[in-house]
């Protein structure tokens, strides 16, 4: 047998932590079947704005029940807009990172609010929760607390600056972050002003980092039986995220600069003005090259001593660049396409959102997912991104609105009294 299958052999007698899948269903009002890897996972989702929900919507997609616990007022980002959905107070900024969540609204700052929370501790696997450390701990919902109600409990506190160290009880921002961690002093134009990404990209890639250390600890929970705390912060995340900018900067000493959509190392590897737009073209080795300039008809830069190998090219970076822009500016982005359809080199246009929703390659995959909605009707939303040849992940229910499913956790989930349950609304403990 060779190597590469022997190793396959041995990976896939890995054991499973994931149970065989089963119906979450409590009863109809409550929730639907459902499928998916994480569908008898149940995860108790403190978190509000972008961060933690991320993290908790990409569980959420996985198949797992998210209970989102929001305040009386709700997740901050319901109110950033506008736009709002029409009827509603809630913007499509929230709608974006809560979908397959239910909401319920309670009060922490009570002893019967903090009950609840405690009941709903002892039934789920995991907790998520984005406060400033310690700041839970003493509302008696933190770590310290629930660790105790349940031993087995995955907690994932997501933070701006982590648990210790001189910025612990600062707030973190996704653009103060990246401020802070390198990263808007490496984006934007060669001898322009620091550039703020289009999205919060921090915010995201801490959502992704706690996720899949929220998987690791399920996994060691299925061999050991044992909870955990897991810390993820926004500032380590981000610098982790500069990769060869940090590695360069940390052995040779070298800073790292802004070269708007150019590469410091690779050339060409940029933004290209076309008749119409902008088309990105990227040549990371001389085959590549090769076959550009031939696209291009310009074969006499392949024998040219200054562009002969990228170490080369990146020494005369401002010619070849001077070159391929005055060629590129005289086609449409539409026929720069068509004619590096098949080339071996990566090239594509500068889309704004419009034409990002009409290529067909979107279209075909079915990307964009449409689901009903209590207020709005419908709600269109990018879909999970990553596919599993077996167990599901998908967009099953829209972003709640604020509490909606209060009474439905607290009846069906919990096991509430309803006698109970008109106490705690009417004493507005829960909304």
């Amino acid at each position: 047998m060779r190597l590469v299958e022997r190793l396959i052999f041995k990976c896939i007698k890995v054991t499973k932590f994931v149970a065989t899948p089963k119906q979450c269903i409590l009863n109809a009002k409550f929730s639907t079947k459902c499928d998916g890897l994480l569908s008898d996972i149940n995860v108790l989702d403190l978190t509000r704005v972008v961060a933690g929900p991320f993290c908790t919507m990409t569980l959420g997609d996985l198949g797992a029940n998210v209970i989102k616990v929001e305040s009386l007022d709700g997740d901050e980002a319901r109110k950033w807009g506008p736009p709002f959905i029409e009827g509603s107070k809630d913007s499509y900024y929230f709608m974006a990172i809560n979908r397959n969540k239910k909401s319920i609204c309670i009060d922490l700052k009570t002893l019967e609010g903090k009950q609840v929370v405690y009941d709903l501790a002892r039934k789920c696997d995991v907790v998520v929760e984005n406060f400033l450390p310690g700041k839970l701990d003493k509302l008696g919902v933190g770590y310290e607390k629930l660790s105790v109600i349940n031993p087995k409990l995955i907690y994932c506190a997501v933070t701006g600056f982590g648990p210790v160290g001189p910025y612990s009880r600062k707030p973190g921002y996704d653009v103060v972050i990246s401020a802070m961690g390198g990263m808007l002093n490496a984006t934007g134009e060669k001898n322009g002003n620091p550039v703020k990404p289009g999205v919060a990209i921090t915010d995201v890639t801490t959502g992704l980092h706690a996720f899949g250390a929220i998987m690791t600890a399920l996994y060691y929970r299925n061999k050991t039986g044992r909870g955990q705390k897991i810390d993820c912060d926004l500032l380590s995340t981000q610098i982790s995220s500069m990769i060869n900018v940090a590695n360069i900067y940390l052995n040779c000493g070298i800073e790292g600069h802004r070269w708007g959509t150019a590469h410091a190392n690779l050339v060409p590897y940029q933004a290209f003005k076309t008749k119409d737009g902008f088309i990105v073209i990227g040549t990371g080795s001389n085959a590549q090259f090769i076959d550009f300039c031939k696209l291009i008809n310009r074969e006499d830069l392949i024998t040219d001593e200054r562009f002969k190998d990228n170490a080369s090219r990146v020494k005369h970076r401002d010619e070849i660049v001077k070159i391929i822009s005055e060629i590129i500016v005289t086609k449409t982005k539409k026929e720069w396409s068509l004619i590096f359809k098949n080339a071996s080199f990566p090239n594509g246009p500068v889309n704004n959102m419009g034409d990002v929703f009409s290529d067909e390659h979107v279209q075909e995959i079915g990307l964009v997912k449409e689901l009903p909605h209590e207020v709005a009707g419908t709600i269109k939303m990018v879909g999970p991104p990553t596919l599993y040849s077996e167990g599901g992940n998908m967009a099953r229910t829209a972003p709640p609105t604020l509490g909606q499913h209060t009474r439905d956790v607290l009846s069906d989930f919990l096991g509430y009294h309803n006698t109970k349950i008109d106490g705690l609304f009417e004493n507005k403990i829960v909304l």
